[in-house]
């Protein structure tokens, strides 16, 4: 064994037999592909809607596909990765072409990829099925920002969810001292650390956190042929950031703070209404589409308690000497209030770690991490400008957030879990009652019912809001149908340069697979931010140009006048009016 590899179980090194999957292990898998199921039908809807930000992406795609260009960051700016480019650039080699669907099945395998590790994660730390099943479960319905996180390829957010859950895997085995291919392993580990900073840094918490757990449990090994594995697969993994801030010069640091809000201005009380109430809500998919209704916002109320409680029940189960101690902790779980079910929560996850194959002071320890990355992902959001400024957009920023959801949800589970044991056998546990005192009993009594309630109110809640993203479909559709016409009427008036705003130009260019350029422009017809200024030099060499604005815009309200006062014709068509120069 590798020098440093300690606390392994018995069992570690012995194969084990497939276990049968049951009841849990075959509602889990539908559950599984009903998630997938369920965002392939959204995909074949044009749910949730584009944008030029997603357009520019596959515009990279691309331009890799065809071999024009290999871009490290993404178009207009010095930060954020384009590794979702280079996923949907075989896609459109194989296809022939660009298209919304190609775009889009990568982020969609990245999902799948994403539940089926939160679910492994789940047994590694608590061995327990059913809840294996209530954590993909949640994982599987979406709500519209969810969902927007996990299929838009805007950058970033689809690929951060399964890298962050896949190094608390890895984190999870390497500490154990799990055996066979650990070399792969560690490696594996460095390579989408360093990755994940090229990518996007927001990430950033789960990675220290999961870094912290190697690092207090395989210190000794560390220092040896592992860590200087580890080390050059994160340079490798980071080597396109590396690389371009060596021959720039540039600090990608600099330009994430500046996206983050950094350099604008927004008052406390904003930050904290759109860090710890609103975006927990939104950012975890409580919320209903562009809103976040009073009564959705229980859960940024009910996180900070399990986030706290998560944390005594990590901390508690990670101080217990051995397995045994724990156990014997479990008989006296339930003393007083949530100090009752913490301990009752770490003697459970000691009880099911055991059972995995894990030691269970390292599924405490990692559970520990990623309430912790939870608090650092919170607290960073909360204290950037873009809390208090966008809030609603913003709450993209909290989606890592699901990736500590086995930890948050464990301690609430295993009281509901022995209270639903107990009605299911008939027991009413009047013998434990008699024998404690009723201040003892009584607190016990109340928790279990209100861990139910939470656990419903939350599946509930999530539910909910998946219903009503789903109802955006057939609109949003309707509003690509009126996209693709857009795009064919442009191709029939043999128009291929436009100007357009923002929001118009790059999605344009993108549907159209490059037959027609755009420059964007802003209300008042001056030059706009454009993120391939190609695209502008081209137009701006064109003769006569055409304008393309959506019906009832600021920008529309502009060329009517231009088109009365005679400079223009106008050509409508549903959603769209495009003003041909005379």
């Amino acid at each position: 064994m590798t020098a440093g590899v300690r606390e392994q179980p018995r069992d570690a090194g012995r194969p084990r037999p497939v276990a049968h999957l049951g009841p849990a292990g075959w509602l889990t898998a539908l559950v599984l592909l009903a998630g997938v199921g369920y965002r392939l039908w959204l995909l074949a809807h044009a749910t949730p809607p584009t944008n030029s930000d997603e357009a520019t992406m596959g515009l990279a795609a691309l331009h890799i596909a065809r071999g024009e260009d290999f871009p490290v960051w993404f178009y207009g700016q010095q930060y954020m990765g384009t590794l979702e480019a280079y996923l949907a650039a075989p896609v459109f080699a194989l296809a022939g072409g660009p298209s919304l669907v190609g775009l889009r099945l990568p982020t969609l395998a990245l999902y799948a990829v994403f539940l089926l590790l939160a679910w492994r994660l789940t047994l590694r730390l608590t061995g327990d099925r059913w809840f294996g099943l209530l954590v993909v479960a949640l994982l599987a319905l979406g709500s519209d920002r969810i969902v927007k996180n996990q299929l838009i390829a805007g950058g970033g957010y689809p690929e951060m969810n399964a890298a962050g859950v896949a190094l608390a895997v890895l984190a999870v085995d390497l500490a154990t001292g799990r055996p066979g291919r650990r070399p792969a392993r560690w490696a594996t580990w460095g390579f989408l650390a360093g990755l994940m900073l090229w990518v996007d840094p927001l990430v950033l918490p789960y990675v220290v956190a999961t870094g912290a757990v190697l690092v207090g449990f395989r210190r000794r090994e560390l220092w040896g042929a592992a860590g200087a594995l580890l080390g050059a697969a994160a340079v490798l993994g980071a080597a396109p950031l590396l690389l371009h801030s060596l021959l720039n010069g540039r600090n990608p640091l600099h330009a994430v703070l500046a996206a983050s809000g950094a350099n604008a201005t927004a008052g406390w009380a904003d930050r904290l209404h759109g860090g710890l109430l609103l975006g927990p809500s939104l950012g975890m998919g409580f919320c209903d589409p562009g809103r976040c209704a009073a009564w959705q916002l229980w859960w940024a109320l009910a996180l900070p308690l399990l986030l706290a409680l998560a944390a005594v029940s990590a901390w508690r189960a990670l101080r217990s000497p051995t397995p045994t101690d724990s156990a014997g902790a479990a008989e006296s779980a339930g003393a007083s209030g949530s100090t009752g079910a913490a301990e009752s929560a770490g003697a459970s996850g000691s009880a099911g770690a055991a059972e995995s194959g894990v030691s269970a002071r390292v599924a405490a320890a990692v559970r520990l991490a990623l309430v912790l990355a939870a608090v650092a992902t919170v607290g960073a959001y909360t204290v950037s400008s873009s809390a208090g400024l966008t809030p609603v957009e913003s709450s993209r920023y909290l989606s890592c957030l699901l990736i500590s959801l086995p930890a948050l949800l464990w301690p609430v589970w295993t009281v509901a879990r022995d209270g639903l044991r107990q009605m299911a056998a008939g027991r009413r546990e009047v013998s434990s009652t008699v024998a404690r005192p009723v201040a003892v009993a009584r607190p016990v009594a109340v928790a279990r019912p209100v861990a139910v309630v939470l656990l419903v109110a939350t599946v509930g809640t999530a539910a909910h809001a998946t219903w009503r993203a789903a109802q955006t479909a057939p609109a949003t559709r309707a509003a690509e149908a009126r996209h693709t016409e857009l795009v064919g009427t442009l191709r029939q008036l043999g128009v291929r340069h436009v100007r357009a705003g923002y929001w118009t130009c790059n999605r344009l260019i993108f549907a159209s697979g490059e037959r027609a350029v755009c420059a964007v422009v802003d209300d008042s017809l001056r030059p706009g931010f454009d993120r391939y200024p190609a695209y502008r030099r081209e137009v701006d060499e064109a003769a006569a140009p055409a304008w393309v604005a959506p019906a009832g815009s600021p920008l529309a309200d502009v060329l009517d006048e231009r088109q009365r006062a005679g400079d223009l014709d106008l050509v409508t068509i549903d959603g769209w009016r495009i003003y041909l120069p005379r």
